[in-house]
């Protein structure tokens, strides 16, 4: 840019040669070198300068009108516009003082304001434009941030219901195996064939814990994997295997089933339903051993499923079998409730109470 001005100005101070007033279009064209190049860090300044100097010789105008365009720009439209204004009343004064003898006062005139309408616009509409690609770019950063949390945020809901899952199959099968192993210490005078069946269940319960471990761990594996996938997702018609596994490892469990058309229920709720019964028999097997386990399922299409867990609670002093997070019934209460449903335990009349209630439409 300097450089262009530069050249115009030198052009302009050589079709001036030999004029009286050449000694002061010389220095004019100097300052207004000067002038220009204050224009790259004072726009305003710079440009208000040039015009100045555009009153007392043609050689200022091509740094007056850049510093024009160079406002328009780069300040607002008030200050652009004040900008324009000046320098078309010095151009009017150049006229009045240097008459051009090629041109009509009126049509000199018309000129300068037609040259600095131009300037003006060209530079708002330059000056939008940059403004328009800043908030485009800004936006564009936004969106891809926003992006970015929510694949962070997918990722740990992801995760949280991952933890869930893993602690839903794992808490189960782990706790028979623990309730097994716990029986092979304290009865050691056990007949062989008891212990043979114990050892059994242990071996089958491992074995099918690092089955599910290994699911687990292959999910992590692939991120593309959903959840869903999951081998097995155990639904309400899973409950007698559930029931039967619990049996063998030595609890009571009486199962009281009132649901006469189970198989229409929806199979969120299915499952969901299935995971409150584990949750409630994995916790009284962990919590409250040798006591007695009290199932009741009821419900009908258009009425809530009912799901209610009970268990003696234990003798004061008795150490649980196997120590607790904490975090089983948590995750249990958030599951029910996304699927809609509410989770209430509480520890009430010498029994402790699991109870779940899940939407069942007619």
């Amino acid at each position: 840019m300097a450089l262009g001005i530069g050249g115009l100005t030198a052009l302009t101070l050589w079709s001036l040669a030999g004029r009286p007033t050449w000694g002061l279009d010389a220095a004019v064209a100097a300052a207004s070198l000067a002038a220009a190049i204050a224009q790259l860090w004072w726009p305003a300044s710079g440009a208000l300068a040039a015009t100045v100097l555009a009153a007392l010789s043609p050689v200022a105008t091509p740094a007056a009108t850049m510093g024009a365009l160079q406002v328009a720009q780069r300040r607002r439209f008030p200050v652009a516009a004040a900008v324009a204004a000046a320098g078309i009343a010095a151009h009017l004064a150049q006229g009045l003082w240097r008459p051009n003898s090629g041109i009509s006062q009126q049509w000199w005139l018309l000129l300068i304001c037609a040259a600095y309408g131009a300037l003006l616009g060209w530079g708002a509409l330059a000056r939008s434009r940059r403004a328009l690609l800043i908030s485009l770019h800004e936006r564009a950063d936004r969106a891809e941030a926003e992006q970015g949390r929510r694949i962070a945020e997918a990722r740990m809901a992801e995760r949280r219901r991952l933890a869930g899952e893993m602690h839903d199959v794992l808490a189960h099968r782990l706790s028979l195996v623990a309730t097994h192993a716990g029986a092979l210490e304290y009865r050691p005078d056990s007949s062989p064939d008891q212990l043979a069946r114990a050892a059994g269940v242990i071996r089958t319960g491992v074995h099918q814990a690092l089955e599910e471990l290994r699911q687990v761990i292959g999910l992590l594996r692939e991120e593309d994997d959903p959840l869903d996938e999951l081998r097995p997702r155990p639904a309400l018609a899973d409950l007698p295997g559930l029931i039967d596994d619990a049996r063998q490892a030595g609890q009571r469990v009486r199962l009281s089933e009132e649901v006469p058309e189970a198989a229409a229920l929806p199979v969120a709720a299915s499952r969901t339903a299935y995971r409150v019964v584990q949750e409630g028999l994995t916790n009284a097997r962990k919590h409250a051993p040798g006591q007695p386990v009290d199932v009741l399922l009821r419900g009908t299409p258009g009425a809530p499923l009912l799901i209610d867990v009970r268990n003696p609670l234990p003798p004061a002093g008795t150490a649980p079998l196997v120590p607790g997070s904490g975090l089983g019934l948590v995750g249990l209460t958030e599951r029910v409730r996304l699927a809609g449903g509410q989770l209430d335990h509480h520890s009430a009349e010498g029994e402790f109470r699991l109870q779940a209630r899940l939407p069942w439409p007619a």
